[in-house]
């Protein structure tokens, strides 16, 4: 059985944030809390946001780790409750969004976070009384603004996912304006996490043709413009189409994703600094390469039709091409060569492999990965 599901509204378009107290009233939240994180604030980009409410603008919590954790979301919660919110608006890139998706469950249910996390059992727990949420990215990269999951650690350490299409936002305000000047660097790791979105969930087997033609135009896009938006950080067409490829890469991924992100998850888990979207970026060619041999890329040919998307020429049944592409794609974009460029070590496999195949994404990769073969994907992208 197929299940297609599109519900949230999407405004796309420069100035589109000037829409926001209109959007709060049409969910019928009167009193949104702002969750952000000081990086947005010091850029000025919240200022634009709350320029929209006038004399007027609302409580803001601007405490968001860069990996957003259980303890962030006890911290909003607290401002939350003093304000007197009944709703969210997220302004930020994929770790406020996420954050804000937490605070939507913590407000309204109880017990520890992790009771509601995917694997732990959690989503159909997972009600309707979970705070309404409008999500404002500022990065284009993530698409939490169109998801209905979330990634948080938990206070046990874990990295984990929290999905229910009570989280899908009630409105996603997508304003390019808001990325124009994002620093070279992290303009291309979180254009590349918009591109792995696409790549992934078009490999992975589950059927859902519109969501594979909404990958295929998004990787299109994507591998079209990043590196004029990297380029040029005031590239309007360029970052109209990085923000559009992001969101359809998210649009996309309800069929689910794969070796990248159980691989990204884990290690994100375990070393919380580094960077979801340059992750995915390493992890990328050595997934291609081993998701080349599953029945399923094969027979519908997705290796070639993806690189048909990314312009090149054909690709090998191997993988090869696509994944050369992309190793230097990461290269004239200034992302590291691989993981040892990152810090990370073989000492550090195993919790990696433990991690990664007991993240929700591991059983929807076209293959089935072993510990094996999790362990030559990280030697293949050191």
């Amino acid at each position: 059985m197929a299940r297609i599901l599109y519900l949230t509204q999407i405004e796309i378009d420069f100035g589109a944030v000037s829409q926001l107290p209109a959007e709060c009233e049409r969910v019928g939240m009167r009193k949104p809390l702002i969750i952000t994180d000081a990086g947005v604030r010091a850029a000025g980009v919240l200022d634009k946001a709350l320029s929209a409410w006038g004399a007027l603008p609302p409580a803001v919590f601007d405490q968001t780790p860069s990996n957003p954790t259980e303890a962030g979301v006890r911290a909003a919660l607290a401002v939350l409750r003093q304000s007197g919110c009944d709703g969210l608006v997220a302004v930020g890139g994929g770790s406020s969004i996420d954050l804000a998706k937490g605070l939507a469950i913590a407000a309204t249910h109880e017990g520890a976070l992790k009771t509601y996390a995917t694997i732990e059992g959690g989503s159909p727990k997972i009600s309707d009384r979970v705070l309404p949420l409008i999500a404002v990215p500022t990065t284009a990269g993530t698409g939490s603004e169109v998801a209905r999951g979330a990634i948080l650690i938990v206070d046990d350490g874990r990295k984990l996912g929290f999905h229910s299409w009570h989280l899908m936002p009630k409105a996603a305000i997508l304003d390019p304006e808001l990325t124009l000047g994002l620093p070279p660097l992290l303009t291309a790791a979180t254009g590349m996490d918009a591109i792995a979105h696409c790549l992934e969930t078009f490999m992975a087997p589950a059927l859902n043709p519109p969501a594979d033609g909404i990958a295929l135009d998004g990787l299109a896009r994507g591998w079209a413009h990043i590196e004029r938006a990297t380029a040029d950080g005031n590239d309007r067409d360029a970052r109209w189409n990085m923000m559009s490829a992001s969101m359809q890469g998210a649009l996309a991924f309800q069929k689910g994703l794969g070796c990248v992100h159980s691989l990204s998850h884990s290690l994100g888990g375990v070393n919380p600094r580094l960077h979801h979207g340059t992750l995915n970026a390493v992890f990328l060619p050595a997934v291609v390469r081993f998701n080349a041999a599953a029945e399923s890329i094969q027979s519908e040919r997705r290796l070639q039709r993806i690189a048909a998307a990314m312009g090149l020429a054909g690709c090998d049944a191997e993988g090869n091409a696509v994944a050369e592409a992309i190793q230097a794609m990461n290269q004239r974009l200034g992302l590291p060569a691989g993981l040892a460029a990152m810090g990370v070590t073989d000492a550090l496999f195993e919790r990696i492999i433990d991690g990664a195949m007991a993240d929700h994404c591991h059983k929807t990769n076209p293959r089935l990965a072993s510990r094996g073969d999790y362990r030559a994907m990280l030697q293949a992208a050191m």
